[in-house]
């Protein structure tokens, strides 16, 4: 099962090409929702300006190197915004196994051949994102974990995760129920293509055009510590207020 590429054999339901010209829609639905996205909210527009009133101190291009280094290990690798420790893991796991499912799925679609570690590449990207998903959707969430609000609870945020989760999910039984041959597989495979298209589609809608200006949002407020401006807000205090009680472990996000 786990060496098995489960779109090689769509090659009896569909050709090759249409999943192909499937995988470009969706980057394109991607690359337009993402534009969208920053011009409607004028994100571009807002850190630029804000990058303008930065500029107080002048920082040479060895600290900006040096910076953006940091800002790729530290806040882009390693996700060093999140203290939580439990809420950094299910995020790594999330996305670098979202990073691990989306490339392996463009490999066996564009390159059909069943003899590689690419659809291994697969199972374990998809189970990375359903164990940090899950956990983050159950137990992690603020909501959840801190206002004791149900996980069942949806909002309009949240379309990000469920739509992401429901691909993955139905994505992982398809590809089950197809290497069982099992009858049910199409109906699966429909739901997981019905579920994948509204993740990429929703674009300008949820949460997934953040992994494309955050690195940069993070870049930009580490050059305003840098340069003294520290986007006009004091600085951190050198210990936070604790809050929760003797029963009651506390919960920062």
């Amino acid at each position: 099962m786990f060496t098995h590429n489960p779109f090689a054999a769509l090659g009896d339901l569909l050709p090759p090409v249409v999943m192909q010209v499937y995988i470009v829609i969706m980057i394109v639905l991607v690359a337009a929702g993402t534009v969208f996205d920053i011009v409607h909210k004028g994100s571009a527009r807002y850190f630029l300006n804000n990058w303008r009133k930065t500029k107080s101190k002048h920082v040479d291009g060895g600290e900006l190197v040096s910076i953006a280094v940091k800002t790729a290990v530290v806040d882009v690798l390693a996700s060093g915004e999140f203290c939580n420790a439990r809420r950094r893991i299910a995020h790594l796991l999330t996305m670098y196994g979202f990073l691990l499912y989306v490339i392996s799925t463009a490999v066996m679609v564009f390159s059909y051949s069943t003899a590689s570690i690419w659809p291994q590449l697969w199972w374990l990207g998809g189970l990375m994102i359903l164990v940090g998903g899950y956990w983050f959707w159950f137990f992690i969430r603020a909501d959840v974990a801190a206002e004791g609000n149900s996980p069942f609870r949806v909002m309009h945020a949240d379309l990000f995760i469920l739509s992401l989760l429901g691909s993955v999910t139905l994505g992982l039984i398809w590809a089950f129920l197809q290497t069982s041959a099992s009858s049910g597989a199409s109906a699966f495979f429909g739901l997981y293509v019905i579920a994948t298209t509204l993740l990429f589609a929703s674009v300008p809608w949820s949460k997934f055009a953040h992994m494309f200006f955050k690195p940069a949002a993070a870049f930009e407020k580490r050059v305003s510590y840098a340069n003294g401006t520290r986007s006009n807000l004091p600085g951190p205090a050198d210990k936070p207020e604790q809050f929760g009680s003797a029963r009651t472990a506390p919960r920062h996000y």
